[in-house]
């Protein structure tokens, strides 16, 4: 596993994550299976573990908090997401901060999300949702320079809206926040236009998330494809979004290498943007774990597979579906 620094915080973090959202929302999870794959992770050199109030409500938290307490001889850096009050995902710009995270919410989710995991602090304490016109408004920041300055989180990042890079460059050229979640993948390469460059400036860290674009880089979804009652996918993967994503990535199956799968050139192609600090793909099961954790070993892709695969960006925007 290699490792790389969180922006400005110093942390160094594998560049391959967890992201634990699959643990409560998504059909099919067991938490006996998870722990196992989370401890797995930790074995092979994972330590960067991203997970949120809003995922099971606290439930992935109180994961994350097991799996710290059954590794305490080893540095595993965690960060959480405090929920909006109005529990409204995505953010919409008619949202006020004080619809979203007052500073009474703030200290509220905070001190729930510690007593979830049974931690003292976490590493990094996020935004579940953002909107750059909050910055108008200092009292988010104010309460979390004090939460902060408590103990209770070291640094302070923020998670944008699915296919909204540009409604948190104000945030990054603040100079407020230490680190930023973003969709970022082959599809979803908006990122490098104004975002990553911000970053940069600021050196504020960048966590990408979703690198398989909900699972169709793994390219094992089809026009058929469909999920048990209840499941986030099903809401998602509309008719709409489920033929239009299969025929993207069913355009990029001739570029896979041999002896490579479509997941690992999604993980590869992500390492190949050095702006970006870790990846945080979610995984349940051991064998996603191993796949995943050796694409670090195996590095950025070749320069001319990055040329092909970036005339692939898919620039989409926000709809009543997308969430």
């Amino acid at each position: 596993m290699k490792f790389r620094k969180l922006g400005r915080t110093n942390l160094q973090i594998s560049e391959i994550g967890y992201g634990m959202w699959g643990m409560a929302g998504w059909t099919g999870s067991d938490d006996e299976e998870s722990l196992r794959s989370m401890q797995h992770a930790v074995d092979l050199g994972c330590n960067f573990f991203d997970t949120a109030w809003g995922y099971g409500e606290g439930k992935s938290e109180s994961l994350l908090g097991e799996l710290l307490r059954a590794n305490s001889d080893k540095k595993l850096y965690t960060a959480t997401k405090i929920p909006p009050k109005n529990f409204q995902w995505p953010s919409k710009r008619e949202y006020s901060l004080e619809d979203c995270f007052p500073p009474e919410h703030i200290q509220e989710y905070v001190e729930k999300s510690l007593k979830n995991a049974d931690l003292n602090s976490f590493d990094l304490m996020q935004f579940h949702t953002w909107e750059d016109l909050w910055l108008e408004d200092d009292r988010w920041f104010r309460k979390m320079s004090e939460l902060k300055a408590q103990g209770l989180f070291h640094a302070i990042g923020i998670s944008i809206n699915r296919w909204e890079p540009w409604n948190g460059v104000k945030a990054v050229k603040s100079g407020l926040i230490d680190a930023v979640q973003v969709i970022y993948n082959i599809f979803d390469q908006n990122p490098k236009c104004e975002l990553f460059p911000a970053c940069r400036e600021q050196n504020v860290g960048v966590i990408a998330r979703v690198p398989f674009d909900e699972g169709t880089l793994t390219g094992k979804l089809t026009k058929k494809s469909s999920w048990p009652d209840g499941d986030w996918r099903n809401t998602y993967f509309v008719p709409e979004n489920l033929n239009s994503s299969v025929e993207h990535a069913d355009m990029l199956k001739p570029l896979i290498p041999n002896g490579m799968t479509m997941p690992e050139m999604a993980l590869r192609f992500i390492l190949g943007e050095p702006t970006v600090s870790t990846i945080i793909p979610g995984m349940r099961k051991a064998k996603h774990v191993e796949m995943n954790m050796a694409a670090s070993e195996e590095g950025p892709l070749d320069p001319s597979l990055m040329i092909e695969l970036e005339k692939h960006r898919w620039d989409r925007k926000p709809t009543a579906w997308s969430q």
